[in-house]
């Protein structure tokens, strides 16, 4: 008995052991396809994320036909024009967002990936035309590279491969090509009260491994009253969830009076002196690093003497804001485990109705809501300031173990050879309005950018040529291993 006990064993030990090779060189068969469909691609996908930069598609004024403006409508079209090329499936959701897509089997269920393909508006300090992509030592520059131009290519280029390989598909997959992404997301909110929801989908709109959960959104604007002043104008960012590198005040005032100071640039202008702040500009959601260049003009404002009584009042207020990325000076700051610590910058300044106005944006952790950060504000900011236009969403996390999630991770660790885990962070993405949904690559925490090249949302924004192909790679395994689970 113990002898057949043994055989027994020793037979089952060689199976599974025959198993687990037939398995790694099925594996390894799917890795050189998928390398040599790559390699067979690179320069046509190259040429079709150029192909979307090239259109200005920051958010418009609405039109018929283009509920988010000309633009994003444009880039929708064409996405689907670059998808139905591929042989995919297309469908326009009535000019809010569109998507290409795989038949499956499975006609109440499936798979999805979202990307966007509106943009941030171009800023300043390019070094060449922001919509006309460059490439530049294996990097590639313009508007919408990394965010998310490039990411959606690639997704359409994942698809391509099943499709070509004549993966037979469990669940079908769709490829959702959004274009309101950057400013209030109502592109899928549309799709989710007309259309529904996938069992699973992951937005590569982030960073790699794993993002199985953000912080929370708190917005608003810190207005002034008119305060018929010094301050004539004062203008600065291009848009609210970015730190902008530049702004200025118009004052009236004699600029002999006027002393210099470390990264202000002062000129006349009319019968007053344009008071200049250069700073460095990046995301909201990763402002360590960044300047403020409003808060360079606020301080000089004020430590200059710039200003009347009302207008120091407000000057101080937002100097509160902009004190600490942290929220220190508003008394806002708090952290937690999963998420660390609460941002918010001041994106946009402007003169309205002669009202100076400061926009904020806050990513926020489980500590705090966004009732609380807004009874903080108004109490740190009192008279000077008021606080309107508020608006929040709250955090969410999704557990690591789920099995979509661990899918998604144990396919990056295994295609970069790393032994990574989930995180956290404090970008806002499509990920967040889906019942099960987390963010997925490309980017990469470590990447450090060459001396040409600039963040999301900065200028020169950049992106590499191999980690988005790799990230190509990663995409269709972790769509075949999601096809294996049971939603």
């Amino acid at each position: 008995a113990k002898a057949f006990t043994k055989d027994v064993f020793i037979n089952q030990e060689r199976k599974l052991g025959g198993r687990r090779k037939d398995e790694s060189k099925m594996q390894e068969a799917l890795n050189q396809k998928i390398d040599a469909f790559v390699a067979e691609n690179k320069e046509q996908i190259l040429k079709d994320i150029a192909t979307l930069v090239s259109i200005n598609s920051v958010e418009g004024a609405p039109e018929e036909g283009a509920p988010y403006g000309a633009g994003p409508r444009a880039a929708l079209d064409k996405t689907l024009e670059l998808a139905a090329g591929m042989g995919l499936a297309t469908r326009n959701c009535e000019n809010h967002i569109g998507y290409a897509e795989l038949a499956g089997a499975d006609a109440e269920k499936y798979l999805a990936t979202i990307c966007h393909v509106d943009v941030v508006p171009e800023g300043n300090g390019w070094t060449e035309d922001p919509f006309k992509m460059e490439i530049r030592d294996g990097w590639m520059i313009g508007r919408g590279v990394a965010d998310d131009k490039g990411p959606m290519v690639a997704t359409l280029y994942a698809l391509k491969f099943l499709k070509e390989e004549g993966v037979s598909l469990r669940y079908p997959i769709r490829a959702l090509v959004g274009d309101n992404e950057e400013t209030h997301m109502h592109d899928v909110d549309y799709y989710l009260a007309n259309y529904p929801a996938p069992v699973f989908c992951f937005t590569p709109d982030a960073e790699f491994p794993v993002c199985n959960g953000e912080k929370g959104h708190f917005d608003g604007k810190l207005v002034s009253p008119v305060c018929n002043g010094i301050i004539k104008d004062f203008v600065g960012g291009v848009a609210t969830n970015a730190v902008p590198d530049r702004a200025s005040a118009l004052v009236a005032t004699d600029i002999t009076k006027l002393r210099n100071a470390p990264n202000i640039t002062l000129e006349p202008e009319g019968d007053g002196v344009r008071i200049r702040g250069w700073g460095k500009s990046g995301h909201a959601a990763m402002p360590e690093g960044t300047v403020n260049a409003i808060g360079l003009v606020v301080n000089y404002l004020l430590d200059n003497g710039l200003c009347n009584d009302a207008e120091r009042a407000y000057l101080e207020a937002v100097k509160k804001l902009h004190d600490s990325t942290a929220g220190v000076g508003l008394g806002i700051d708090c952290a937690d485990g999963p998420f660390g610590p609460l941002t918010i910058i001041g994106g946009k300044m402007s003169m309205v109705d002669g009202r100076m106005v400061q926009t904020m944006d806050s990513r926020y952790p489980t500590c705090t809501d966004g009732d609380t950060i807004a009874k903080q504000i108004r109490a740190a900011i009192g008279t000077g300031a008021e606080l309107t236009d508020v608006g929040s969403a709250k955090p969410f996390y999704i557990e690591a173990d789920t099995p979509a999630i661990k899918a998604c991770i144990d396919t990056y660790n295994e295609v970069t050879g790393e032994n990574a885990t989930p995180f956290t962070m404090g970008g806002g993405t499509y990920a967040r309005h889906f019942p099960y949904a987390v963010s997925f690559g490309p980017e990469h925490s470590d990447m450090v950018l060459p001396e040409f090249g600039g963040p999301m949302h900065g200028a020169n924004e950049a992106a590499p040529i191999d980690k988005l192909l790799e990230a190509l790679k990663i995409y269709i395994i972790a769509l075949l291993r999601l096809e294996e689970i049971d939603f």
